[in-house]
């Protein structure tokens, strides 16, 4: 066999295996390798509550107001938090970490935002940090955002975090749920 038949033969060798492994029926299901369940509860600083509050409005549009959300999807605000961490859904649980990060609202005709944030452990349970990123369209019921590394005990994990808001009085309080599937651990 000459030497083009022979890598002719093996390119389509390597293309005829490459197009089966890809085909539709073929998807391997991932389970993850671990999965974390969390609370965290965010006290919006308002002006009255600076004894309770664990975020506060740091960037706000041309004439607006710090200590209020601006007006029509809140469109243009920053928000930074050091927000409690719970095993379960009552803000006065005893924490197993800190969500500390950022948000911001980044459309004008639909209610959504943007998180950037970390949520550091250092309990008997956890040591390190899950860092997350991504688009919340907060509107839908449940938000997939990325879970794109991590420290400690976490170190280099990535997946999928699923949020879903559990709770919400006005704009003072929200509480998040946060179902954390990780896809690569170490």
């Amino acid at each position: 066999m000459d030497p083009r038949s022979l890598i002719l033969t093996l390119f389509l060798l390597f293309l005829f295996t490459g197009s089966t492994a890809a085909s539709p029926g073929k998807i391997k299901v991932r389970r993850p390798c671990r999965r974390l369940v969390f609370y965290f509860h965010d006290v919006i600083y308002n002006g009255k509550n600076s004894k309770n509050a664990t975020s506060a409005i740091v960037g706000a549009p041309a004439g607006a107001n710090r200590t209020i959300l601006a007006g029509h999807n809140h469109f243009g605000n920053l928000v930074v938090f050091d927000d409690p961490i719970t095993l379960d859904n009552n803000l006065h649980s005893t924490p197993v970490g800190r969500a500390q990060g950022f948000y911001l609202y980044d459309k004008k005709d639909i209610f959504t935002a943007w998180l950037g944030f970390s949520f550091v452990f250092n309990s008997t349970q956890h040591k390190g940090s899950i860092n997350f990123a991504g688009a919340d369209p907060l509107m839908n019921k449940t938000r997939d955002i990325s879970v794109v590394g991590g420290t400690g005990d976490f170190f280099m994990s990535r997946g999928i975090a699923t949020l879903m808001t559990d709770a919400f009085e006005g704009e003072v309080y929200f509480r998040l749920r946060v179902d954390i599937k990780l896809y690569e651990c170490w």
